[in-house]
């Protein structure tokens, strides 16, 4: 009990402190990018970890959604993977981005939900259980739709294997999910026992990314950096507002635009950088390295906002998300 209140401990400091840590970790490998440029053989082993965890994490109850309120749900996934993947490529065309940037903002725009959505939405008093939700079925349904997705935006400006893509999110993504819930299943005091630790284990694994991501750049950051970095934070910031238009213009209440403000918003770009640096060029792994290190800045400030006013949030919200960051 007392080594798990530690680790309970030791997580939420880490979760707090999580955007600065990122902030520090991609300046420090811009300056200094050789010691990091090691770590990149390892960058889908990071994520697979990472959702590792988040398989360990799911409840049955974290699919109630699906059957209690399955228009949210469909609105909020449909607005996820429409919005970002369309203005992704809107933003990278309206900048004049070379084919190797181009690809990379259309990959973060076309991965599933971020890992860290579900705290940022409890904190700002949002419909946590949907963000659960959504989180869970944008993953689930990443190994087609996200290589589709690429394949019609980005198939005209750079070669684009779809099939090579579909591997590669089974291996780092689903495959980690479901032996997660296997644990979960057949060993579940071992899962009570790491689950205070994951938090902790997905900000090191998510800094280790960004670090070697952000090193395997560092080049063109230097060169482009700029231009890139305002593409990343457009492409965020008008997420979030049209995620949160989206579920206003449907009649959704404030706790729910939140949620699908904020899931729309914030996307799984650790694993659109390290899909990048597979599958295409380390330059196009610069949009995803930068989006992982702003978006959890624009997403503390913005559920730090909407955490000093009160939203109607649903009886399945009155909880925090267990185990996720």
């Amino acid at each position: 009990m007392a080594q798990s209140s530690t680790a309970a401990r030791i997580s939420t400091v880490a979760g707090t402190w999580f955007p600065v840590v990122v902030l520090v970790a991609g300046a420090i490998a811009v300056m200094v990018p050789a010691p990091f440029r090691t770590l990149g053989p390892a960058v889908n082993y990071l994520l697979a970890l990472i959702m590792l965890g988040m398989g360990m994490t799911l409840r049955g109850t974290d699919f109630t959604v699906v059957v209690r309120r399955p228009w949210a749900l469909v609105i909020g996934v449909v607005a996820q993977y429409v919005i970002m993947p369309s203005l992704g490529l809107a933003l990278a065309l309206l900048l004049q981005l070379p084919p190797a940037l181009l690809v990379g903002v259309v990959l973060v725009g076309s991965a599933p939900g971020g890992t860290a959505s579900n705290v940022m939405v409890y904190l700002a008093k949002g419909d946590t259980a949907l963000s659960v939700a959504m989180t869970t079925v944008s993953t689930l349904l990443a190994p087609v739709l996200t290589p589709l997705l690429v394949l019609l935006l980005a198939g005209s400006y750079l070669p684009v294997d779809a099939t090579g893509l579909f591997v590669s999110i089974v291996q780092i993504v689903i495959a980690p999910i479901v032996v997660g819930l296997l644990l979960r299943r057949f060993a579940p005091g071992l899962v009570e026992r790491l689950l205070p630790w994951m938090p902790l284990v997905s900000v090191v694994g998510i800094t280790l990314v960004v670090l070697a991501v952000v090193a395997g750049s560092a080049g063109a950051i230097l060169s482009t950096g700029l231009l890139v970095a305002l593409v990343v934070v457009l492409h965020n910031v008008c997420g979030l507002g049209l995620g949160y238009l989206a579920a206003r213009l449907v009649g959704m209440d404030e706790a729910t635009r939140r949620a699908v403000s904020i899931e729309v918003g914030m996307q799984n770009s650790g694993l659109a950088a390290g899909l990048a640096r597979t599958h295409f060029t380390p330059e196009s792994a610069l949009p995803g390295a930068l989006f992982s290190v702003w978006h959890n800045v624009s997403g503390s400030l913005l559920a730090s906002f909407w955490s000093r006013r009160p939203a109607r949030v649903g009886r399945e919200d009155a909880a925090a998300p267990a185990g996720r960051s």
